[in-house]
């Protein structure tokens, strides 16, 4: 008899797990794959996000296909690895469906270094959501550790792709979730269906751990109004034919309209499932009673505190464990109580009947059958339940540019630039990238370090500019130091690069030492010796003579220079014959000029022999 019990209560728990599906449609969440390369498979396809890991809300991530040529199914440990090389697009494991657990497949992958993992589906037929493992399966610790990405594409698609990889072409994927949830305006209305039972495994701890540590950032963006937040609790009613079973009884509230499965499924001991509706109610009621007081976010308090201070494995799970919390919160106790109502009378309950009506899928939400669900702006979250996930997923849910400061702090930058620095420019000799995290992915953009901007395409090149650029890294260009001498081929007052005088080369690369001595460039006099040093050279002279460098010539110390006898003869001689020139000029000039004198005095008074008769220039009348 007590065995027949048994199958009874588990007949009943499988109907309450069931008639929610029955009544409604699940809608499988997606996000876009585009086939970049080969040619011959370019085109965006669907694929169904897992709900684990961490998918890229608001991003999107490029990486290229690899297949194993071992292990295809992924269920065991990989022998080699996936993690790209420094330059390379990150990789994305292809594995077949099959043989083990999604999650499994994902976390090998993981191991491995994949940057994500696309699973091939075996069978031709509409997409699924790949969920994590029920009960005791789901106690395997890796199952909140995974953290990338993963998609269930169709099986012609991965067939395709094995098909061009088996042929050595390369195939590329860019993973798009930009448009995986809708983000029209500036705020954000998301709900989270759980429930209040702490006894149901990983699945119930993995909640209440969300919750803790999700509440300041919740509280946050509710307090100024970025979102609007509803908590929402799962019920079910018993069949007709079972509502005055003990089963039904000890599960149900109101005649066996508002169920709720055994916590630890084993109707002889513990709780039972309507312990859980009723703190389900609670809960729903202290939300409605703190929101009509204007103050929503103390849901969040109530819900940490009960878990904290109420636990089923204390025997504190009660009503009057509750009563304390919500005291302490200072929310009107009598406001929720007239809400909760007589949980053993034969009437709805309008809290529940709403709970019951939000179930079902609207639009393109789809029905709540999974808990816990994150629903944002009317479109079912999948995968981890973690802060800095659902953090992302719901600054992904604004409209650009209207994100509020949270979404642009640390806690939810995407990481991509630890890996491969996210395909941009970097110089870590100096410890600059151009690769910036944001909860929408990374963007590769030059700079500003230190006051000093970088420009450049951010992929290949970024260049310091300004004034201030050799101080960071010496402006990219060559820098040496010798003998405690630095030499550099950057000034702040020029773009370019230039070798330093006594130096050649490029200027960024390379600049070789001149060898001024072999050159003949310099100390070059017949009387200097030349050495040469690195970055200059040594000039002296022989015969205790001082060197000019620049005249490039050797003097005697008491300022006579240090010449030969020709040229000194050269030199007189040229000055004579320039004094005797001159004197024959003087004296030719002078002579002429005397000259013109005294026949200017002369002519005064008589005719010169060169001068003709002077015309009388007197008129005679006539006689």
């Amino acid at each position: 008899m007590r065995e027949m019990g048994k199958k009874l209560g588990i007949l009943v728990w499988v109907w309450f797990m069931l008639c929610g599906l029955c009544v409604g449609r699940f809608v499988v969440e997606k996000n876009s794959l585009k086939v970049s390369s080969p040619s011959s498979l370019n085109g965006v396809y669907e694929c169904a996000i897992g709900n684990f890991g961490v998918p890229q809300y608001g991003g999107t991530m490029v990486g290229t296909v690899v297949y194993p040529k071992a292990n295809h199914k992924a269920c065991n440990d990989f022998d080699i690895s996936f993690k790209s090389k420094p330059g390379g697009l990150p990789t994305f494991l292809l594995a077949d469906r099959g043989d083990c657990y999604f999650t499994l497949k994902a976390w090998n992958a993981q191991n491995a270094g994949a940057a994500a993992i696309l699973v091939a589906d075996d069978k031709v037929e509409p997409l699924i959501t790949m969920d994590t493992p029920e009960e005791e399966n789901a106690k395997a610790e890796y199952l909140q550790n995974i953290t990338i990405p993963s998609a269930l594409i169709s099986k012609s698609l991965g067939d395709s792709i094995r098909k061009a990889l088996s042929g050595g072409e390369m195939v590329n994927i860019n993973l798009d979730w930009t448009e995986a949830l809708p983000h029209p305006d500036e705020r954000v209305e998301y709900e989270f269906w759980t429930n209040s039972n702490d006894e149901c495994g990983p699945k119930c701890d993995s909640q209440i751990d969300f919750v803790k540590k999700f509440k300041g950032a919740a509280q946050i963006l509710e307090k100024k109004g970025y979102t609007q937040f509803t908590p929402h609790y799962i019920t079910w009613y018993c069949p007709e034919a079972f509502i005055f079973s003990k089963q039904c009884k000890s599960q149900c509230i109101n005649h066996g309209r508002y169920c709720a499965p055994d916590p630890e499924q084993d109707f002889s001991r513990g709780y039972d499932g309507k312990d859980v509706v009723v703190q389900n109610l609670r809960q729903a009621c202290f939300f409605k009673v703190a929101n009509e007081s204007g103050k929503p976010w103390l849901w969040w308090d109530y819900v940490t505190d009960f878990a904290i201070r109420c636990p089923m494995k204390e025997k504190k799970y009660n009503e009057d464990c509750s009563n304390q919390v919500i005291k302490s919160l200072d929310i009107d106790l009598k406001k929720i109580e007239n809400c909760v109502g007589d949980p053993s009378a034969d009437v709805n309950n309008p809290v529940l009947k709403a709970e019951q009506d939000a179930q079902i899928g609207k639009g393109t939400r789809g029905d709540v059958t999974i808990l816990p669900t994150l629903v944002i702006n009317n479109r079912q979250y999948r995968g981890k339940l973690d802060k800095v996930a659902v953090l992302k997923a719901i600054c992904a849910g604004f409209e650009e540019t209207t994100e509020p400061a949270i979404c642009l702090s640390e806690d939810i930058e995407t990481n991509e630039c630890l890996h491969n620095n996210g395909g941009c420019w970097q110089d870590k000799a100096a410890n600059v990238t151009a690769c910036k995290d944001t909860f929408r992915g990374r963007v590769c953009e030059c700079p500003v370090v230190q006051g000093v901007k970088f420009v450049g395409d951010g992929y290949t090149h970024c260049e310091a500019t300004g004034a201030l650029r050799c101080e960071i890294n010496n402006g990219g260009c060559w820098k040496k130091t010798h003998d405690g001498v630095t030499y550099s081929a950057c000034a702040d007052d020029s773009k370019d690069c230039k070798c330093p005088q006594g130096f050649k080369g490029d200027g960024i690369n390379n600049c070789d030492d001149v060898d001024e001595c072999k050159e003949k460039i310099a100390c070059q006099c017949p009387e200097c010796k030349c050495k040469d040093t690195w970055g200059s050279y040594e000039c002296s002279c022989s015969g205790g003579l001082l060197y000019m460098q620049e005249h490039d010539t050797c003097i005697s110390k008491d300022g006579k220079t240090e010449v030969s006898w020709s040229f000194i003869w050269i030199i007189i001689l040229g000055l004579a014959a320039a004094g005797v020139g001159g004197y024959a000029i003087y004296k030719y000039r002078i002579r002429r000029y005397m000259d013109s004198e005294i026949r200017a005095i002369m002519a005064q008074y008589m005719p010169l022999d060169n001068q003709g008769e002077i015309p009388n220039h007197v008129s005679h009348g006539n006689v």
